[in-house]
């Protein structure tokens, strides 16, 4: 017991400072994000289910950008055709410094984040668009390590262009994690793999 104690301790303490070292230039970020997750009870209810990849680098202190896959598979329920939205494109985030905003937790950084890109969302017998998608929101990231942040996002979506409706929009709300990695472990691993 006392060495599960000192292990949380640890991992507490060692979080302290973790949001100003990984939010620096030339860092690196690996992760995702799961939206809309919905799975019925009881039989011929509907599901949804949605993951967003996230890879990103920091241009400069605080602020990040990257590119984003997007897949949300949903189904009303039984009888139902499946809905289908996708996207894929570039993202950016400004993270606060601890001076712009009143952080909840010492261990974390709120941000706000906007993307653009290709996306569509399709169904049979339903609305259709495909064509320019765009996002923002803000989130919040606690870092449950030096070098992992467990994340929560709220984002307006719309997609704009073509197919029988010209523009869908709807908020979601993600949760997941991104790995902080400073680009000299990077090179380091990609030269000695063993030191993993």
């Amino acid at each position: 017991m006392k060495k599960v104690l000192f292990a949380i301790g640890l991992a507490t303490f060692g979080c302290i400072g973790a949001a100003d070292a990984q939010l620096q230039k030339g860092n690196t970020t690996w992760g995702g994000s799961i939206t809309d997750m919905n799975f019925g009870l009881k039989s011929g209810q509907g599901w949804n289910i949605g993951i967003t990849p996230r890879v990103g680098y920091f241009i400069k202190d605080n602020v990040l950008v990257g590119g984003y896959g997007d897949l949300n598979l949903s189904k009303a329920g039984s009888g139902n055709p499946t809905k289908s939205e996708y996207g894929i494109g570039a993202f950016s985030r400004y993270y606060a410094k601890p001076g712009d905003v009143n952080n909840l937790l010492n261990h974390g950084r709120f941000f706000a984040e906007a993307n653009a890109g290709f996306g569509g969302s399709s169904q049979k017998g339903q609305p259709t668009t495909n064509g320019f998608a765009f996002g923002f929101g803000p989130g919040y990231s606690y870092f449950l390590t030096p070098s992992i942040g467990l994340e929560g996002l709220v984002k307006y979506n719309g997609i704009v262009g073509g197919g029988n409706t010209t523009y869908q929009h709807n908020i979601t709300f993600g949760i997941g994690f991104q790995v902080y990695l400073p680009s000299s472990k990077i090179k380091a691993m990609a030269k000695d793999p063993k030191s993993l």
